[in-house]
């Protein structure tokens, strides 16, 4: 079994890793060609780029893996198939239950694969590759609206909540365009901190710059006037830590699958909405597994008789597959944010769906086929 285990797995492997580079070499150039019309602005050379579009591959990678295991898995079986190679390998002893067992465990090490880059690679690497645009576009641009984060604290005088606003960030990566609105426990606004620029600490101290403060009385000093302050610098004392606020202006892609379940979790604390990140986090934790329901899906293409379609056409089935799990998982996404539904179920949803069909066809291909 030795022999026939290195024989499934090398082959496999191979189609796989050609599948892959294809995809990242197709997604790499589709990158750069969006980035022709960046060049010479602000700067901005072809060098920089091609170091951005680089900095892209490991997320396309993450994205695209799964599929590339769908359609590499399909053409090596496949091929095998036609090839009658498959077919001395059941008469041989490779029974239903050998081979999906097999293709289980070189599944779970694509899974592996596919967690450590999407986890750690991917996020630092998309961070880098924003970071680069907005130092040639002038900062990051968070909307009209900005960033907008919560935070409480307990004083003497009572409870005290906040109220964050983040414009944008500059292109060394500072806070720009900062408010800060305090309210007491009765919801009444105490005092409105506005900086132009600022940063947080690592202990969660926001270093502000060129600042004006202003306050309202308040019940402890119902008889003080409106006092208003400029400041040239200002430091403000908070629960938000700099990996909050990074997730609160950066994209969603830039954070890790625990990066996503502290913010998610910051957002419910606070009673803000969560539901997106708590999708996003289910989705991420739960995508790596597309391997294995990836892995399910081509088995049942080795079973296929070699007058069925030839290798070329199991191979577009694989990626018309692929392309149906990708899309279905999105909109599962979108629904389930629209409708409220439980995030871990939207997550799952599409995997589990896709698994049941592709063992539902491997079951019937081996009875009846």
């Amino acid at each position: 079994m030795k022999t026939v285990r290195r024989l499934l797995y090398r082959d496999i492997a191979s189609a796989v890793a050609f599948v892959a580079v294809a995809f990242l070499s197709l997604f790499f150039f589709i990158d750069f060609v969006d980035e022709l019309g960046s060049i010479g602005k602000q700067g901005y050379t072809a060098v920089h780029a091609v170091v951005s579009c680089l900095l892209e591959v490991p997320a396309h990678f993450y994205e695209l893996f799964p599929i590339a295991v769908l359609i590499g898995c399909i053409f090596s079986l496949a091929r095998m198939a036609q090839s009658s190679e498959y077919t001395i390998l059941r008469t041989g002893g490779l029974g239903p239950g050998r081979a999906l067992q097999l293709l289980t465990a070189l599944g779970l090490v694509f899974a592996v694969c596919t967690f450590v880059v999407g986890d750690y690679v991917a996020p630092a690497s998309e961070r880098e590759a924003v970071l680069l645009k907005a130092r040639f576009n002038g900062g990051l641009k968070l909307g009209r609206a900005g960033a907008w984060l919560k935070d409480s604290r307990q004083t003497p005088d009572g409870e005290r909540s906040y109220s964050v606003n983040v414009g944008q960030t500059a292109p060394d990566g500072n806070l720009q365009a900062i408010r800060i609105y305090e309210f007491d426990d009765q919801g009444r606004l105490l005092s409105r901190l506005q900086a132009d620029q600022g940063r947080v600490a690592q202990d969660g101290i926001w270093h502000l710059a060129k600042v004006q403060l202003t306050r309202w009385p308040s019940e402890q000093t119902p008889d003080a006037g409106v006092k208003d302050q400029q400041l040239p610098t200002y430091e403000w004392a908070s629960s938000l830590r700099a990996s909050v606020v990074a997730a609160a202006v950066l994209p969603a892609s830039t954070m890790s699958t625990i990066d996503l379940w502290r913010y998610a979790s910051h957002l419910n604390e606070h009673e803000q909405a969560a539901g997106r990140y708590a999708i996003q986090f289910w989705k991420k934790a739960l995508y790596p597994f597309a391997c294995l329901v990836m892995m399910a899906l081509a088995l049942p293409f080795a079973y296929l008789h070699a007058r069925a379609g030839g290798i070329s056409l199991k191979v577009f089935g694989g990626i018309l597959l692929g392309i149906s799990f990708v899309l279905l998982n999105n909109v599962a996404g979108h629904l389930g944010l629209l409708h409220g539904w439980t995030p871990w179920a939207v997550a799952a949803a599409p995997s589990l769906l896709y698994l049941l069909l592709s063992l539902a066809a491997f079951a019937w291909l081996v009875r009846y086929r």
